[in-house]
C-alpha cells in the first residue's frame, strides 16, 4: 500500500476531491454505474428472452431492459459532462496551487533551481495540448478505462451464477494482458527524464515560433523555416520515444492471443453443451454469453496513457509545492525597517553563490552611508546584480551579513524593509494594464503618479487609463526607452511612497547617452533624500554618483568619487577613457551618441 501511495496514479486520484468534492463523488458514483449497467443489460435481455419462450408477460421484462437501456444512453453522455466539468475545475486548483508555490516563498531562488525546470514547465504547461490533452479532455479518456474494468468485473460476477471457474478463467485470461503487454506500461515508459527533456525542447521551439518577442530576429536572419524544422524534430523525437514505450512486442502478442482464444473457446463450449444437454433455457444462454463476451472489457481498461500525463501533472505541481517552499523560503525578523536607514548600509565579509556555481562574492565589504548616491560598474558576471538581489533580500549569502544601520537584515521584517525598497531591475516587468497601474501597481494618488512619470521624463507618454498593449481596445504600443521611463516611474512612486532606498540596475540601457544623463540628474534630484544605488555601464552617466565603485572577481577594487578614481589612473581611468574616446569618435563622425 506505501508503494501504491508513492504513484502519480494514485496521487491524482486523491486530489480530485480537493479540486471539487462534490463532482468528484458524482464522477465516480456515474462511473460505476456506467461500469454495471452492460451487466444489467444482460441479465434484462435473458430475462426478456425467457419471458418470450415461457409465453409469460413482456410487460415488466420490456420496462427492464428499456429502463437499462435508456439509462445506458443517458448516463454516458452525463458523466462525460460531469467529467469535463471536474477536469476544468482540477485545472484551476493546479494552477492556483502552482502560483501559490511560486509566488509564496519571500525569496527567488525557487524559481532559479535547475533541478525544477523540469516540473515547472510540466506544472505549467500541462493544459496547454502541447504534451497532452487538457485535464478536462483527459478525463474522459480516463473514465474510459475505469469503465472498462468495472464493466469486465461486474459481468464477471453475474457470470459466477453460472460457473464460478468460468469467470474465474475468462478474469484470468483477459487481465493476463495487462501483464504480457506490459512492455507497452505508459506510466513507466513516457515519463521518463528523456521523455520529458524532448518535451521541454519541443515546447521552446513551438513558443519561439508563436510568441512575439522572437518574430523580428527570426525574420531578419531568416530562422523561420529553421524553427519551424527544429520543433518537428524535437516534436518527432517526442513522439517516437512515446511509441517506442506504447508499442506491442510480437511475442507477447502471441502469447495474449493463445490464452485468450483458448479461455473463450472453453467456456462458449461449456455454455453449448449445457444448452444443448437442457441444463440452461435460452434466457440464461443469451444472459451467460453476453457477460462472458463482455468480460473482455477487462483487456481493453485500465490506467491507459491519459492518465499518465495527467498524473504526471499533478504530481509535479505537489512536488513543486514543498521544494520551491524549501528553495525560496526566507525567515523574516520583527523588527521594523521604518526610517532606515538612518545611518548606513554595510556589506560584511559576504560571501553568495547560486546553486553549483562558483562564488560571485567572495568576502565582499562595501559600506554606503544613508542619503548618499552610489554607483556600481565592473565586467559582466562580477556581482552587480548580485548585491541588487541581496539588498532587496531575495536571497539571503552564505557567509556574511547585509546590516542596515547595523542592524543585520534578516533581523528586519521583510514586509517592512521591502516597503523601504524601490527597485528597477534589467529584466522590469511590462504589466499589460493601465499606465496607472503599470507605474502604481497596489495604487497610488493621481497627482503621485503623474508627478513620478514626469520626473521620469514620460510626460505626454499615455493617459493613465490608457492600456499599454496594442491588443486592447484603445491600447498603445511603446517603444523601449519609453518602457524604460515607466518602469523609473514605478520606482520614483514608490519613493514618494516612503521609500528609502532606490535601487537602479541598468535602468536606461535604451535611451541615448544624452537622455540618460537627464533622466539620471531627474532621478537623483527626486531621491536627493534616498540611499540610491546605480548599476550602469555608461560612465557619463555614473560620473554624476556620490561615490562610484569598480567590482572585480567577487570584490571592491576602487572605491572613490569620479574625480577621485581618475586621478587614482586606475580600472575606472581606463575604463572611463576607453568609453569616452568611442563617444568621442562617433561625435566627430556626426554619428547619435548611444
Amino acid at each position: 500500500m506505501e508503494r501504491l501511495r508513492e504513484r502519480a496514479e494514485w496521487r491524482f486520484f486523491a486530489v480530485l476531491p480537493s479540486a471539487n468534492r462534490t463532482l468528484a463523488i458524482a464522477w465516480w458514483a456515474l462511473l460505476f454505474l456506467l461500469g454495471v449497467l452492460p451487466a444489467a443489460f444482460a441479465i434484462a435481455m435473458g430475462v426478456l428472452v425467457s419471458a418470450v419462450q415461457d409465453g409469460q408477460s413482456l410487460t415488466l421484462p420490456l420496462s427492464a431492459a428499456g429502463v437499462v437501456f435508456v439509462a445506458l444512453q443517458v448516463v454516458s453522455p452525463l458523466h462525460a459532462q460531469v467529467g469535463r466539468n471536474l477536469g476544468d475545475t482540477l485545472s484551476t486548483w493546479l494552477n492556483d496551487r502552482l502560483m501559490n508555490a511560486t509566488v509564496r516563498p519571500a525569496g527567488m531562488a525557487h524559481l532559479e533551481r535547475p533541478q525544477l525546470t523540469d516540473d515547472l514547465t510540466l506544472a505549467r504547461d500541462f493544459d496547454l495540448g502541447i504534451s497532452g490533452p487538457p485535464m478536462s479532455v483527459s478525463m474522459g479518456f480516463i473514465a474510459a478505462g475505469l469503465v472498462q474494468i468495472v464493466a469486465g468485473i461486474a459481468q464477471a460476477v453475474v457470470l459466477v451464477s453460472y460457473r464460478w471457474w468460468a469467470a474465474v478463467l475468462l478474469v484470468g485470461a483477459w487481465s493476463s494482458t495487462h501483464w504480457l503487454l506490459r512492455e507497452s506500461a505508459v506510466w513507466r515508459d513516457r515519463n521518463t527524464p528523456e521523455v520529458v527533456e524532448a518535451q521541454r525542447h519541443a515546447d521552446y521551439s513551438y513558443r519561439l515560433a508563436v510568441d512575439p518577442p522572437a518574430a523580428k530576429e527570426l525574420r531578419v536572419f531568416g530562422l523561420t523555416d529553421w524553427t519551424v524544422d527544429r520543433f518537428a524534430a524535437r516534436r518527432r523525437r517526442l513522439v517516437d520515444l512515446r511509441w517506442n514505450a506504447t508499442r506491442l512486442r510480437e511475442r507477447p502478442v502471441r502469447w495474449a492471443l493463445l490464452i485468450v482464444v483458448s479461455a473463450n473457446a472453453v467456456v462458449f463450449w461449456a455454455l453449448a453443451r449445457d444448452a444443448v444437454a437442457g441444463r440452461l433455457d435460452l434466457g440464461s444462454v443469451v444472459t451467460y454469453a453476453a457477460v462472458a463476451i463482455g468480460a473482455s472489457a477487462l483487456a481493453f481498461g485500465g490506467l491507459n496513457w491519459a492518465l499518465s500525463i495527467a498524473a504526471q501533472a499533478v504530481d509535479a505541481v505537489l512536488r513543486l509545492d514543498k521544494a520551491m517552499a524549501d528553495a525560496g523560503s526566507l525567515t523574516t525578523g520583527t523588527r521594523p525597517a521604518a526610517d532606515m536607514p538612518a545611518a548606513q548600509i554595510r556589506f560584511r565579509d559576504v560571501t553568495f553563490a547560486y546553486e553549483s556555481s562558483e562564488p560571485i562574492l567572495d568576502g565582499f565589504d562595501l559600506e554606503i552611508p544613508a542619503g548618499t548616491s552610489l554607483a556600481i560598474v565592473g565586467q559582466n558576471g562580477a556581482g552587480k546584480t548580485t548585491l541588487a538581489k541581496l539588498l532587496c533580500r531575495l536571497y539571503d549569502p552564505q557567509e556574511g551579513v547585509v546590516e542596515i544601520d547595523g542592524v543585520d537584515l534578516r533581523d528586519l521584517d521583510l514586509e517592512s524593509w521591502r516597503q523601504r525598497v524601490a527597485a528597477v531591475f534589467q529584466d522590469y516587468v511590462r504589466y499589460e494594464l493601465s499606465l496607472r497601474d503599470n507605474v502604481a501597481p497596489n495604487g497610488a494618488p493621481d497627482h503621485v503618479i503623474l508627478a513620478a512619470v514626469e520626473q521620469a521624463g514620460g510626460r505626454g507618454l499615455a493617459d493613465l487609463d490608457t492600456v499599454l498593449a496594442r491588443g486592447y481596445e484603445g491600447g498603445a504600443e511603446l517603444s523601449g526607452g519609453q518602457w524604460q521611463r515607466v518602469a523609473l516611474a514605478r520606482a520614483l512612486c514608490a519613493v514618494d511612497l516612503g521609500a528609502g532606498v532606490v535601487i537602479l540596475d541598468e535602468p536606461t540601457a535604451q535611451l541615448d547617452v544624452r537622455g540618460e544623463a537627464e533622466i539620471f540628474d531627474r532621478i537623483l534630484a527626486a531621491t536627493r533624500s534616498c540611499t540610491t544605488i546605480l548599476v550602469s555601464h555608461r560612465f557619463s552617466t555614473v560620473r554624476h554618483a556620490d561615490r562610484i565603485c569598480v567590482l572585480e572577481a567577487g570584490g571592491v577594487v576602487e572605491l572613490g568619487s569620479h574625480d577621485e578614481l581618475m586621478a587614482l589612473g586606475g580600472r575606472y581611468h581606463t575604463m572611463f577613457e576607453l568609453q569616452a574616446s568611442r563617444f568621442s569618435d562617433r561625435e566627430s563622425d556626426g554619428l547619435p551618441l548611444v
